[in-house]
């Protein structure tokens, strides 16, 4: 798994490809949402568009990510899922995560 972050007025925009199954870069991700929920930036959307493939310790890593984002008043949103909507669908996560087919929908549903 790879990922960039980027800050776009009050929203922080992860885009992350490749396949996603835990290991040194999901814990820097997760230190990097931490960092921006500390920051008080909390409106933080994830772009799923180059994700590959995702593994039960990649939705373990969505979920603590939405629950930190929560816990701190905040929300996090998932863009572009197309490629994984089957699994989080089968895993009823689908339910869980706001989710959106763009970044700009993503974005716009912030209110921003």
């Amino acid at each position: 798994m790879k990922f960039t972050d980027s800050l776009e007025g009050d929203i922080v925009c992860f885009e992350m490809s490749g396949k996603i199954m835990g290991g040194k870069n999901t814990t820097m991700f997760y230190g990097k949402v931490c960092e921006y929920v500390n920051l008080n930036k909390k409106s933080i959307i994830l772009d799923m568009a180059k994700v590959d493939w995702i593994n039960s310790i990649g939705l373990g890593m969505l979920i603590t990510a939405l629950t930190t984002t929560r816990n701190a008043g905040g929300r996090l949103v998932l863009c572009n899922i197309d490629k994984i909507e089957n699994l989080l669908s089968v895993t009823r996560l689908i339910t869980v995560f706001d989710h959106f087919d763009s970044r700009e929908q993503a974005a716009a549903s912030f209110g921003n």
